[in-house]
């Protein structure tokens, strides 16, 4: 732990500070350093609500225009929160397993605008966004146990990507060069109307590597159309994606090489203010290829479709509460050359009933019945609630039952390093935790929880010896116990102080002579301390250092730097990755790329309001 804190000690220079929206009234928030009391979070409660009357764990990260050039990917907004552990084998999210409170990437599920992401092939397809940087508005993580409100995967937490509503007429185009032989072009546009509004995006990420067998190449298209009506907004999102890479090590001493494709389709359509309608389709191709050089040695061909449906309503109960019912249906299925074709179905029904007393209380009961395989069933019920012990005090807690089928690689998949088992049961959870919110006006808050979960059937990949291959396998009992704990100060005019610390430790029933390779993967100590301003009142600035410790492995710190211009049209921006040049692996075995830089200009205009 020493060694970890040891870390910890330098000081970020610098940094920028959250965007706010345009307008005067926003203006004068910022310009008295006024907390932000409209963020809304729809992950995590069946309605928004303001981020302050959550009664669960949760972080926003805002990726609005104004802050999207303080990042290259979404990888460098979730890097804020040490809680979400993301085990890179490439940057730019090219190959990103992620995980929440130590939980592994299976149990990590993934949504856009609340709609399902995660692969019923792998989870390590889970990140596979078919959206650009540029098409989100905003992360929700929500930490600890999810099934209640979303079913299968969501054991650990669940990450939400959120989709904008265009605000103006605008458009906006970016370009960049850096070193590795990165290449980077982004486009977008949006259209406002009475009634109808149309957004475009397109994003080329090129790299030949950092070094051999490395390379990659990420093209991504999406559109997103709103059309108002009387029963409501309606929205539908088109995406795909396309990404060929270098794997080299990825999944083990083997010069691999893998193209993975994926195309999403959601719509979503109110019936008046009570009731909603959702539908989303994901069809995701993966082409592995074992040596890049030999591909006739071991190639295997898979592409997974996933049809999912839901229906959302609520009543009034008094003027404090509301109850929540609705019912689910997905449909899943495999065509693979290694695992065979398979498909799978299942239906849902949920109640949930949420009272709130806005600055007093809050409570939130929910239970969730999902059946599978014909007769089979998981029941995940939940509960949370918050009081106001004080106008600066909140407390919380919540426990929640959790969920996870094995993914058809852990049932069915081989190779020669790796062997998936078809007779896996399904993994089951139970999280508890407890937390203080605390607030000493608008310049400094901090937060303090206190979480554990209990896992059985938790499915990991062991061996016996280092010659043996490694096989999927339930661990019949888990336990994770951690602490988290946030400080946030706002100095100044336009700066943000945060320093966020995660410990976290686990245990496992006794396997003997058995090693683990993913569940003691975990990061034991995380922390972050980043500082955001904006200097001379035009150049946006974000500074983080993040020091992580693993389970049985040293410690290191990455320190990561963004400058942009912050006004005008043309704003010129310079990305400064692993500053240090720190050696690091994320998965063992799999090298990550030292320092990096990397620099470019965008382009916005903005059509004036009528």
């Amino acid at each position: 732990m020493f060694r970890f804190f040891c870390f910890l000690l330098p000081v970020c220079l610098a940094g920028s500070a959250p965007a706010a929206p345009a307008g005067p009234e926003a203006e004068e928030k910022r310009e008295a350093g006024a907390e932000r009391r409209d963020v809304i979070v729809v992950t995590g409660t069946f309605e928004p609500v303001p981020l302050e009357e959550m009664d669960r764990s949760i972080r926003v990260l805002d990726t609005s225009a104004d802050r999207r050039l303080l990042g290259a990917t979404v990888v460098d907004f979730l890097r804020l929160e040490p809680a979400v552990d993301l085990r890179q084998r490439a940057p730019q999210n090219v190959q990103t397993d992620v995980s929440i409170r130590g939980g592994t990437f299976g149990q990590t599920l993934v949504l856009v605008d609340g709609m399902r992401l995660n692969d019923v092939q792998t989870g390590h397809h889970s990140m596979n966004l078919p959206l650009p940087l540029e098409a989100y508005e905003r992360i929700e993580v929500l930490k600890g146990s999810g099934s209640a409100f979303y079913g299968s995967d969501a054991v650990g937490g669940v990450i939400n990507f959120i989709t904008p509503a265009p605000a103006a007429t605008e458009m906006s185009y970016r370009a960049g060069l850096g070193n590795f032989g990165t290449n980077q072009q982004r486009a977008a546009m949006a259209f406002t109307g009475a009634r109808f509004s149309q957004q475009l995006w397109a994003s080329r990420d090129f790299s030949s590597g950092f070094r051999e067998n490395r390379d990659y190449r990420v093209l991504a298209l999406a559109s997103k159309s709103m059309l108002r009506s009387r029963l409501g907004t309606g929205s539908l999102l088109l995406a795909h994606a396309d990404r060929p890479f270098g794997a080299d090590r990825f999944y083990g001493n083997f010069n691999s090489w893998e193209r993975t494709k994926t195309w999403f389709v959601a719509a979503r359509q109110p019936l008046g203010e009570r009731t909603q309608l959702a539908f989303a389709f994901r069809r995701h191709t993966d082409l592995f290829v074992l040596y890049r050089d030999r591909p006739e040695v071991f190639t295997n061909r898979h592409a997974s479709e996933t049809f999912q449906g839901t229906f959302r309503r609520w009543e009034p109960l008094g003027q404090n509460g509301r109850f929540h019912y609705g019912l689910e249906a997905l449909h899943e299925s495999i065509a693979s050359s290694n695992l065979g074709s398979h498909t799978r179905a299942r239906g849902a029904g949920f109640l949930a009933l949420d009272v709130r007393a806005l600055g007093r209380f809050s409570f939130t009961a929910a239970a969730r019945e999902e059946i599978y395989g014909g007769v089979q069933s998981r029941l995940s019920p939940t509960a949370s609630a918050g009081v106001w012990l004080a106008p600066q005090l909140k407390l919380r807690a919540a426990v929640g039952h959790a969920f996870r089928l094995p993914s058809f690689t852990d049932l069915y998949y081989h190779d020669p390093a790796n062997r998936g088992s078809p007779d896996l049961r399904p993994e089951s959870a139970w999280s508890y935790e407890a937390g203080l919110d605390w607030r000493a006006g608008s310049r400094l808050r901090g937060e303090l929880t206190v979480f554990e979960r209990h896992e059985r059937d938790g499915i990991d990949y062991v061996r016996r010896t280092p010659t043996d291959i490694w096989r999927a396998t339930n661990i019949h009992r888990l336990r994770f116990t951690g602490v988290e704990a946030a400080l946030a100060a706002s100095p100044g005019r336009r700066q943000h102080i945060e320093l966020r610390y995660t410990a976290l430790t686990g245990a496992q029933a006794a396997l003997p002579g058995v090693v683990s390779r993913y569940v003691f993967n975990y990061p034991r100590h995380s922390g972050v301390a980043s500082w955001e301003g904006e200097l001379g009142g035009v150049l946006a600035v974000r500074s983080r250092l993040g020091a992580l410790q693993r389970y049985g492995r040293d410690p290191y710190a990455l320190w990561d730097l963004f400058l942009a211009r912050s006004r005008g049209r043309w704003r010129p921006f310079l990305q400064l990755t692993n500053l240090t040049a720190t050696a690091y692996e994320e998965i063992p075995g799999v090298a990550m790329p030292g320092r990096a830089i990397f620099g470019g200009v965008e382009f916005r205009a903005i059509a004036p309001s009528r």
